[in-house]
Order: structure tokens, then C-alpha cells, then sequence
């Protein structure tokens, strides 16, 4: 597989105050060709020990007692780098997102999920998307108008793949035009979807048209 060479593994760095916890995602990322785990980490040790493992991205599990590691997350230094956040109390999510919003990338997810949505997610932040459940939205608090939370948050990229969208192209189509891959024109609709909180790729055109993003 020449694809392989040609890219150099996702450096993932694992942190969960849980062993197991810990062990379980090491087992799971290791599955995966393209991601090398570079350490498992306690969440306490994490804004010192983060430069000595050069990650690309940051994998962290706060698992039930979200609220004691939360505070940890805000003194990271490199606030550059993805960072993907499992919780269990979804009624934390609040405050996470709070913290999570320093970061220009990050995702948040329950951890009721089942690993291929795990392993969607990691790629999608790994990309430079950010992933919230759907299961979170309802505690995103938008304080500004739609108009303004939705144009701000989709790139330029995912406004082209937008654009398309609203002109009934598929996947394959919209693939076409703008010369990427199927595959990420597909993680460009999801994070279009997640953005504007959609069910569907047609409720997103119909948002978007909405708030004024679709230049008919």
C-alpha cells in the first residue's frame, strides 16, 4: 500500500485518569493503521508532559469526573493542538465546551459511542473539523443570531461544498468540482450538518438558505 508511505502516522496521545480507560482506547487506536499512539498520560500530568510526546492530537477521556480534569484542559500551553474530549455526564458538556472553545480545533463526544464513530470523530478533528455529539447540542448556548454562529463557523471549504449542496449535487459531483476525494467531501457534509445542528444534508441547505449562506 503506497498510500502509507506517503503519509506519516497520526501521532495520538491518550489521557484518561482511568487505566482502563486508557488501555481500551490504546487497544482500539492501535487497530488502526495511520495512528500511532505516542503515551497514555494521567489528565494531571498533561499540560507538562505534552511537549515531550510531540502528539498531533490529543485524545482525552474525562470519564465520570469531568469536572475535576476540566480545569487541567485550559492549562495547556500548545492550544494549537486538536484535541478530542470523551465525557460521560453529558451534563458537563457545558462547561467543557467552554474550555474547549480556547482550542481552534476540538471535538466532544459522548463515550456511549461505539468506536467507529470514535474513530470518524478522531479523523474529522484530525482534518481540522470540530465535532460536537448530537446528543450535545442542545447545550451549545448560542448567545448571537444563528446567522452570525453558523457563517463564522464553516471554512471556506465547507462553504464551496455548501454551495454545491444547494445545487443537488452528490458527493461524487461536488467531489469532482472542487478535486478532493469522495471521502472528504463526505466529512466536509458532516461537519456542514453538525454546524447547522441538521438531520439531513436537505434540512442543512434549508438552514443555510435560512441564515443567508446559500448565494443563490
Amino acid at each position: 500500500d503506497n498510500h502509507a508511505h506517503m503519509t506519516p502516522d497520526l501521532r495520538v496521545l491518550i489521557v484518561s485518569d482511568n487505566l482502563l480507560t486508557r488501555a481500551g482506547l490504546a487497544a482500539l487506536l492501535d487497530t488502526q493503521d495511520d495512528i500511532l499512539v505516542v503515551g497514555q498520560i494521567t489528565t494531571g500530568t498533561l499540560p507538562e508532559e505534552l511537549a515531550l510526546y510531540r502528539a498531533d492530537m490529543i485524545v482525552c477521556d474525562l470519564g465520570w469526573q469531568a469536572n475535576d480534569s476540566i480545569e487541567t484542559l485550559s492549562q495547556i500551553d500548545n492550544k494549537d493542538i486538536p484535541i478530542l474530549v470523551l465525557l460521560t455526564d453529558e451534563n458537563d458538556s457545558a462547561s467543557l465546551l467552554n474550555i474547549l472553545n480556547q482550542f481552534p480545533v476540538y471535538g466532544l463526544l459522548l463515550n456511549e459511542n461505539d468506536s467507529d464513530m470514535l474513530m470518524i470523530a478522531l479523523q474529522t478533528v484530525a482534518n481540522g473539523l470540530i465535532v460536537i455529539d448530537p446528543n450535545l447540542s442542545s447545550y451549545i448556548a448560542t448567545s448571537s443570531p444563528i446567522t452570525e454562529t453558523i457563517t463564522e463557523d464553516l471554512t471556506q471549504r465547507e462553504n464551496e461544498v455548501l454551495q454545491l449542496l444547494a445545487q443537488g449535487l452528490t458527493n461524487k459531483a461536488i467531489a469532482l468540482q472542487l478535486g478532493i476525494t469522495d471521502h472528504t467531501v463526505k466529512f466536509h457534509v458532516n461537519a456542514i450538518m453538525t454546524k447547522l445542528n441538521a438531520q439531513s444534508r436537505t434540512e442543512a441547505v434549508i438552514i443555510a438558505t435560512r441564515a443567508g449562506l446559500i448565494i443563490l
